[in-house]
């Protein structure tokens, strides 16, 4: 089966489905209309993303859920989020109906507000759902955005979505957020540790992209991700790997437009390839993906 790469996915922004009647997209997050049953699936979520996390998450991930008013016993109230984050990197938590147009979702992040899905999954759907619900939005993004590096990152990111769609160049961008903040590992004192938040909600990917002898890990270069394809249908066949979250306030400094003129001339790269210029910090055997097209052509 040919790969799902890039389709129509940006993060939280795609989809004209279920418009709400204000025009930026946000909802009341209805917090006093969750269920029990509700609380008990983001209880089971929780419970067993955080035993996983220690040694795996980096350490800006575990101090903002620390910090945070985030716990396994009740799904988080976006007002109290809002609350802590306001007061120490200046974002809050708003609420959508799920996957929101580009043009809304970069001018929330423009202006420091995170859409975040109100909904969460269902029993059965556990561990894997296309669209981004209450656990991956807030488990997943949230913490991060304590840490001052990330939450200018993606404000920076937000601004230069907007000049992005003028420049026809969205796919190109939209790589950059998906291999960062979506799937991004960094190097740490004692190792590597995952930091996007595509890994970070998920049990069997926060797993798989740092013990898996399958994928590749691979040192972070902005025009070459630029050019690389990304999954969306399941693990990712290479990671790249940033020095630090300061690296990513670097990119907030930079011109893309040339590096969209360059990446637009350079070919496109599927989400397996590794270069001969690459620095490799994992060359992966690529078993995992290599099974799933046995299965699939069976």
């Amino acid at each position: 089966m040919e790969a799902l790469t890039d389709k129509a996915l940006h993060g939280l922004a795609a989809g004209e489905a279920a418009r709400p009647e204000n025009p930026d997209w946000t909802i009341d997050q209805g917090w006093d209309r969750y269920t029990e049953a509700e609380h008990a699936t983001w209880k089971t979520l929780f419970e067993r993303q955080t035993r996983l996390l220690p040694g795996r998450a980096c350490d800006e991930f575990v101090q903002g859920m620390r910090d945070l008013p985030i716990g396994a016993d009740r799904i988080p109230d976006f007002r109290e989020l809002s609350d802590v984050l306001m007061k120490r990197t200046g974002w809050q938590v708003v609420a959508v109906p799920g996957l929101v147009p580009d043009d809304v979702f970069f001018e929330h992040l423009a202006n420091r507000r995170f859409p975040s899905g109100n909904f969460i999954r269902r029993p059965q759907e556990l561990d894997y759902l296309e669209e981004p619900d209450v656990f991956h939005d807030v488990f997943g993004h949230v913490p991060m955005l304590m840490s001052p590096a990330i939450a200018d990152f993606i404000q920076a990111y937000g601004q230069g979505g907007l000049r992005a769609q003028q420049l026809g160049c969205l796919p190109q961008l939209a790589r950059v957020y998906w291999y960062t903040v979506e799937f991004g590992l960094l190097q740490q004192g004692d190792g590597l540790r995952l930091y996007g938040a595509g890994i970070a909600s998920s049990y069997t990917e926060s797993q798989f992209c740092l013990e898996s002898p399958s994928p590749n890990r691979i040192r972070f270069d902005l025009e070459r991700v630029m050019r690389t394809h990304y999954r969306i249908d399941d693990f990712q066949e290479s990671y790249f790997v940033i020095r630090d979250l300061d690296e990513l306030l670097d990119f907030t400094r930079i011109d893309f437009a040339p590096l969209y003129d360059a990446a637009l001339r350079g070919p496109e790269l599927q989400p397996g390839d590794v270069l001969a210029q690459d620095r490799v910090f994992h060359r992966g055997d690529g078993s995992y993906h290599r099974q799933q097209r046995q299965r699939n052509a069976a």
